[in-house]
C-alpha cells in the first residue's frame, strides 16, 4: 500500500472499503499492518489487537479478531440498514472502548463498562476525520447501546433504555447487536437471532 499522509483520504478509503467490500476486514487486516496505523488516532483500533478476551465467550481471540468478524457480518446485513454509513462504522467501532477497560480478574477477564466508554472513544476517533457532529452521534449512540440486547433480555441492572430509545433507533441497535453476536467463535445463529427477536418484542411492549 503506498504511503498517505492524508488523514481524511484514509478516512474516505476506510469508508469506501466498509460500504462496498464484501469481507471489509481483508483491507482492515492489510492497513492494520502499516506503521502509520499505530499512531494516533488509529492506534486506538490497532490495540485491539492486544486485547484479550474471555475464551469462553469469545474463543476467536482478541477484540481485533471479534470486530473484523463482525464487521463482515455487518456488511453482509448493511442493506437491512436505515443508514449503512453509520451501521458499517458503528460495527468497526462498537468494542473501540475494550482495551481501556479490560482487566484479568483472577484469571477471569472482563471489560466491563466498554460500551460506556466506546461512546467518548467513537467520537474522539471520528472527530480526527469529520466535523459533522450529529451523524459522529449518531455512530456513538450505536456503540453505547449495543449491549442493550443482552442488559434488556436477561434483565441485567446496566441498561438505560429510556436513553436507548431516546438517542438511536432500536432496529439500528438490534441489527448491530445480531452482528455482535453472531461475529464470534461458536455463535449459533438460530439462537442469537431468537433472542435478538425476543429484545424488539420487549421494545414494543
Amino acid at each position: 500500500m503506498e504511503d498517505i499522509n492524508n488523514m481524511e483520504e484514509l478516512f474516505r478509503q476506510i469508508e469506501d472499503h466498509l460500504l462496498q467490500d464484501e469481507r471489509p476486514s481483508e483491507y482492515l487486516e492489510q492497513i492494520s499492518r502499516e506503521p502509520w496505523f499505530f499512531d494516533y488516532p488509529f492506534l486506538m483500533l490497532a490495540k485491539m489487537k492486544e486485547t484479550p478476551q474471555s475464551k469462553r465467550f469469545h474463543p476467536e481471540g482478541s477484540v481485533w479478531n471479534h470486530t473484523m468478524m463482525v464487521v463482515d457480518e455487518a456488511a453482509k446485513r448493511k442493506k437491512e440498514s436505515k443508514d449503512a454509513r453509520t451501521f458499517l462504522w458503528a460495527a468497526l467501532l462498537h468494542d473501540i472502548g475494550k482495551p481501556g477497560v479490560t482487566k484479568n480478574r483472577k484469571g477471569k477477564i472482563t471489560a466491563y463498562d466498554h460500551d460506556s466508554e466506546g461512546e467518548q472513544l467513537a467520537v474522539d476517533f471520528l472527530s480526527c476525520f469529520s466535523g459533522d457532529i450529529p451523524w459522529i452521534r449518531r455512530v456513538a449512540k450505536l456503540v453505547r447501546y449495543h449491549m442493550h440486547i443482552l442488559y434488556v433480555t436477561e434483565k441485567l441492572p446496566f441498561g438505560d433504555v429510556s436513553g436507548m430509545k431516546r438517542d438511536t433507533d432500536i432496529n439500528e441497535v438490534a441489527l448491530l447487536g445480531l452482528c455482535d453476536r453472531i461475529g464470534r467463535g461458536g455463535s449459533i445463529i438460530d439462537d442469537e437471532t431468537k433472542a435478538v427477536s425476543n429484545f424488539k418484542k420487549l421494545m414494543k411492549s
